[in-house]
């Protein structure tokens, strides 16, 4: 199966057997924006993540809640995550019970709950949180704002992680964490109004991308990388059919943790460039380093196989990131300082490999740049 090949089935609903009791699933969506009247772009994300449905019942269980701590509750509830990277950063959260969700449990997936709707097509729904309400409940996890959107999505090329995520591997419950990616560029169309604000999403400068992860417990250390928008330093052309995602760090097969794995595909105008440790006979390897500065966040990845390097550079400013919060299916909050932002610029540089010998491909610098990187913190 080519890495780039769609498939819809890996989109759909995870939480059955073992996992609906202890696991999450969630969609993730962000975009570019500009606001209806300035013109003044602007990031923004979407996620339905869904975590513990057979405990669930018709109010959310918050994991977080000083009685879910006395009483041993773990979390259990569809959370609306919402919000903008930028000056004013902010993820804004809205939850419903088990009992007010609607899933589809085939394919094409969907989740619906009151105006909330996903599904591989459309985005559409609101979140309000006020500054009362952020400040009396901790356990909710969230900033204070208001937004509302309806959106079209056009996911046009898909990043197949391959085995590592398909039917009798996702069964078998080998990975703590998968991914799929059904659209690494995703052209997003229609409004937002933040905090009363509108914005228009257009397709060709919506630089969108959705994808999905599930599983039973998150990784760490959690690094993350994602562009369509490049623009090649060898010709100055944009390129218009190209989109990078890089993804991972400790993945668990088991009890055993893989140190310093990333998975990464590159598809450079229609042509895709695969490092997935998965598939050994291709001889992937990466090294990376991911850090923080007193006031930005730093990303270098090498990616190679024996016919193809990647080298991806990505800053960040902090003033334009946030920390994201989750709590995981056993109710612990130990991503305190996940670095989470849209707005990343940088580098990157794709090469054939021949033996010992590199040619270049392109090389490109890269904007609107989703990005993330953290590791546990125990309190």
């Amino acid at each position: 199966m080519a890495a780039d090949t769609h498939d819809i089935t890996r989109d759909q609903f995870m939480l059955t057997g073992q996992l609906a009791q202890r696991g999450y699933d969630w969609w993730w969506h962000s975009f570019t924006a500009h606001h209806a009247r300035t013109g003044e772009a602007k990031a923004f994300f979407i996620e339905f993540f869904l975590i513990n449905p057979a405990i669930g019942g018709p109010e959310p269980i918050f994991g977080q809640a000083p009685a879910s701590k006395r009483e041993g509750l773990r979390p259990s509830y569809l959370m609306v995550k919402a919000g903008c990277w930028g000056h004013d950063a902010r993820q804004l959260h809205r939850f419903f019970g088990w009992d007010e969700v609607e899933v589809g449990r085939g394919t094409p997936y969907y989740v619906l709950a009151d105006d909330c709707i996903a599904c591989e097509t459309d985005l559409v729904g609101h979140v309000v949180v006020s500054p009362e309400d952020a400040a009396a409940h901790p356990e909710w996890m969230c900033d204070a704002g208001s937004m509302w959107w309806d959106l079209k999505l056009d996911k046009q090329i898909a990043w197949n992680v391959g085995l590592g995520a398909s039917q009798l591997v996702r069964e078998s419950g080998a990975f703590e964490m998968f991914w799929h990616a059904e659209g690494m560029k995703t052209q997003v169309s229609g409004r937002v109004w933040l905090d009363g604000e509108e914005y228009v999403v257009t397709p060709e400068t919506s630089f969108g991308y959705a994808d999905k992860n599930w599983g039973a417990d998150f990784t760490s250390p959690w690094v993350w990388l994602a562009s369509s928008n490049l623009t090649s330093r060898v010709t100055g052309r944009k390129l218009e059919h190209s989109a990078f995602d890089i993804g991972g760090g400790r993945p668990k097969i088991g009890p055993v943790a893989l140190e310093g794995k990333l998975l990464g595909e590159f598809v450079h105008e229609g042509t895709p460039y695969e490092f997935n440790f998965s598939k050994p006979w291709t001889g992937s390897s990466t090294v990376f380093d991911c850090h923080e500065t007193d006031d930005q966040l730093v990303w270098h990845v090498e990616q190679r196989t024996l016919t193809a390097l990647l080298v991806t550079d990505v800053t960040c400013p902090k003033s334009e990131m946030l920390l994201v919060n989750y709590e995981s299916p056993d109710g612990e909050h130990l991503h305190r300082r996940l670095w989470n932002g849209g707005t990343g610029t940088g580098r990157v540089q794709l090469f054939r490999q021949r033996g010992v010998a590199v040619e270049l491909v392109d090389d490109m610098d890269c904007a609107n740049v989703g990005c993330e990187f953290g590791e546990y913190a125990r309190a």
